[in-house]
C-alpha cells in the first residue's frame, strides 16, 4: 500500500492541474484520491511536494513484434528470434511512460500475458493478433509471381497479418483471432505504404466482407479497427461498422463528418512517416514502399485539422517499426503543433481509454482506476517536452501499482 502525498494531479478531462492531493494505491488499483491528508496502516508514504502526477500514457497503434522496418523480412524471422527481438521494444515503451498499448497486428495473447504476469517488462497489451488482409492487400507481403503460393503468414510469430478472402473466410478469420485472444480485430481497408503490391488508393475488401467482420467482432463484444488512408476508404469502412480508423492521412471534411456522425474514432500515426522519410531506406525499408511515403506524409498534419474541425476524437498512435521505435514520444511534438498540448495529452489518456472501452479503468487518476501513474519534473500542459525522449523527465513510472521507475 502506497500513499502519494501532495501530488499535483493532471486531470485530462478537466484539462488542468488539480491542487495537491493525496493518492492511495493498494495492490494494482487507485483506492482513494483526497484533498485532505490520507493515512493507512503500514502504508509507504511518498511526498511528491507538488510534483506533477498524470495517468500512464496509452499508445493505440503499435507493432510490438515489428523489429524490422521491412515487414516482409520480419515475417520470415524464426519464431523464437522474432519474440526475443520484441522484448527490448516492449520495455522501451514502458520506459517512455506508456503503461498500455494497443497492438495493431503481430502481438498475441501470449505476449500480453507475459507483460501482465511480469515475465517480461512492458506495458499492458491489447493485442489484435494477426491483422486480416485481402489477397494483394496491405497485409500480403508475397512477391509478384506467376504462381501464387499459399500464405504462410499466420504461422510465423514475426508476421503482422494473415490473408482471408470472401465472406465465409473473413468470418472464420475473425472468430479464430478472437479465440486466440485478440481484444479487437484489425483489418486492411485500403492500400498502404509498407506493403509491396497495393497502391494507397486500393479499397481492398468489399462492403459485404467488411460488414461480416464488424458483425463477428460485435457478436464477440468487441470492435474492428481499420487501416485506411483515403476518404473513400474511410467512409465505406465506417459505414460498414468500423469503430476506429487507423492513419486517415487523406481524410477530407466529408470523411471526417462521417466519422463524427457515427461516433467513430481516428488514430493518426504521423511520426512513422517522418521516420520512414528520414531513415527508412537506411534501415532496409523496401524501395517500392519508400516511393509511397510522401503521398501520405505531407497531408497528415492537414488531416489533423480536418478531423478536429469535424469534432472527431483522436487516439494517440505511432505505428513505428524496427529501429524507429525509439521515436514513439515524438508523436506528441508533431500533434501539439496543430492541436495543442491538452488535446494530444487527451489522445494518450482519456480518449484512448474510450477507444479501449476502459473508461474509469485507464487514462485517469480516480478511485477504481488501475494504478498506472507517471510523476513528471514539469507540467506537460505548458511544456510538451517533458513527455518526449526516452522518459528522462519521468521521475517515476508505475504500472498496476508496481514501480517500473521509482522516486525512492
Amino acid at each position: 500500500m502506497i500513499i502519494f502525498r501532495n501530488a499535483a494531479i493532471l486531470d485530462p478531462q478537466l484539462g488542468r492541474l488539480l491542487s495537491p492531493r493525496d493518492v492511495l494505491v493498494d495492490g494494482g488499483d487507485i483506492v482513494q484520491v483526497s484533498e485532505t491528508p490520507l493515512t493507512a496502516d503500514a502504508a509507504q508514504v511518498i511526498d511528491l511536494q507538488g510534483k506533477v502526477m498524470m495517468p500512464g500514457l496509452i499508445d493505440c497503434h503499435v507493432h510490438c513484434m515489428a523489429s524490422h522496418l521491412n515487414l516482409g523480412t520480419n515475417a520470415k524471422l524464426p519464431n523464437v528470434l522474432a519474440v526475443l527481438r520484441a522484448v527490448p521494444i516492449i520495455e522501451g515503451m514502458l520506459n517512455r511512460g506508456f503503461t498500455t498499448v494497443r497492438d495493431a497486428g503481430g502481438a498475441d495473447w501470449a505476449l500480453a500475458e507475459a507483460t501482465r504476469t511480469g515475465v517480461i517488462k512492458g506495458p499492458r497489451i491489447f493485442p489484435a493478433g494477426r491483422a486480416i488482409s485481402q489477397t494483394g492487400g496491405h497485409g500480403d507481403f508475397r512477391p509478384r509471381n506467376d504462381i501464387m503460393e499459399p500464405c504462410f503468414c499466420s504461422h510465423k510469430a514475426g508476421s503482422i497479418s494473415r490473408v482471408a478472402d470472401g465472406i465465409d473466410a473473413v468470418r472464420l478469420a475473425v472468430r479464430e483471432e478472437i479465440q486466440k485472444g485478440a481484444t479487437q480485430i484489425k483489418i486492411m481497408a485500403s492500400g498502404g505504404v509498407a506493403s509491396p503490391n497495393d497502391p494507397v488508393h486500393f479499397l481492398g475488401y468489399s462492403r459485404d466482407e467488411i460488414r461480416a467482420m464488424t458483425e463477428e467482432a460485435s457478436n464477440a463484444g468487441t470492435y474492428v479497427m481499420a487501416h485506411a488512408y483515403t476518404s473513400a476508404a474511410i467512409r465505406r469502412a465506417v459505414e460498414c461498422g468500423v469503430r476506429t480508423i487507423e492513419h486517415g492521412n487523406l481524410a477530407d471534411l466529408e470523411a471526417a463528418t462521417v466519422l463524427s456522425a457515427h461516433g467513430a474514432y481516428a488514430v493518426p500515426t504521423l511520426i512513422t512517416y517522418e521516420a520512414l522519410f528520414s531513415e527508412g531506406a537506411a534501415f532496409g525499408f523496401p524501395p517500392e514502399a519508400v516511393a509511397k511515403i510522401n503521398a501520405v506524409r505531407e497531408p497528415g498534419l492537414r488531416a489533423l485539422e480536418t478531423l478536429a474541425q469535424a469534432g472527431v476524437k483522436m487516439g494517440f498512435g505511432t505505428d513505428l517499426l524496427g529501429q524507429s521505435q525509439r521515436l514513439q514520444s515524438e508523436e506528441f511534438r508533431l500533434r501539439a503543433q496543430v492541436l495543442g498540448n491538452l488535446e494530444v495529452i487527451r489522445s494518450a489518456t482519456s480518449y484512448a481509454a474510450e477507444i479501449l472501452m476502459a473508461v474509469g479503468r485507464l487514462g485517469a487518476i480516480a478511485p477504481g482506476a488501475a494504478a498506472d501513474l507517471l510523476v513528471l519534473d514539469a507540467n506537460p500542459l505548458t511544456d510538451i517536452g517533458v513527455l518526449l525522449g526516452q522518459g528522462e523527465h519521468m521521475l517515476a513510472i508505475m504500472k498496476d501499482g508496481q514501480f517500473h521507475k521509482s522516486l525512492v
